[in-house]
């Protein structure tokens, strides 16, 4: 006979099924294992010859998330982070990009939330204080954006490629990237699965508004 539990996690299942994932309608970061980036230049702060880096940082950028469970959907963000673009002749193609966010600035809708996910059951951020992506490649198209970028994301401990779509622009002035897009939390060991009768969405959606400014 089962027990209570069994019952609340059972109901708690047909709840989830019926709950709406917040990527639904998104397109999904497809993740496999980690691969060698390219080679670096001689002095990783410093752009290589004929190429030219920007920065970027959460004055004038956000990265936000969206994330769902039974009762609901939440709307979150990281408040520190920075990164760097690097362009090659002008170009975004061949380019790099590199992101480090500080995952204690987390902030979400519901303090109780926000406070929650810095613990082990989610981020972990004594043990890991930073998410880490540098990309492997930047090349034109792709499902929803001008292009698909690709490369290593670390979080909680665990590295895995990850590509997506996103919509870059060049002018004189500055680079803009826009994406949205859905990534599976379980993927890097995001496993908490919530209440019996609150379980949480596995799938996440990704939000990222860049605008790194060129020197003039």
């Amino acid at each position: 006979m089962k027990t209570t539990r069994d019952l609340v996690l059972g109901v708690g299942l047909l709840m989830l099924a019926g709950c709406q994932d917040p990527a639904k309608d998104k397109p999904m970061a497809s993740v496999g294992s980690a691969v060698p980036a390219a080679t670096a230049s001689a002095s990783p702060s410093a752009p290589a010859a004929g190429s030219e880096k920007l920065g970027f940082s959460q004055a004038t950028s956000k990265v936000e998330f969206v994330g769902a469970k039974i009762t609901g959907k939440h709307q979150g963000k990281f408040k520190t982070f920075s990164g760097t673009v690097e362009l090659v002749g002008g170009r975004l193609e061949g380019g790099k990009v590199r992101v480090e966010i500080e995952l204690a600035s987390v902030e979400t809708d519901a303090e109780k939330l926000t406070g929650h996910l810095k613990t082990g059951d989610f981020f972990d951020v004594e043990k890991h204080p930073k998410a880490v992506f540098e990309s492997t490649s930047v090349t034109p198209g792709g499902q929803g954006g001008t292009h698909t970028v690709t490369g290593n994301l670390e979080l909680r401990g665990t590295k895995k490629s990850v590509s997506f779509p996103a919509t870059l622009a060049l002018s004189d002035g500055e680079l803009t990237v826009k994406a949205e897009f859905g990534i599976n939390r379980k993927d890097f060991g995001l496993v908490y699965p919530g209440k019996p009768d609150d379980l949480i969405a596995d799938n996440v959606v990704i939000r990222l508004d860049i605008q790194a400014p060129r020197k003039k």
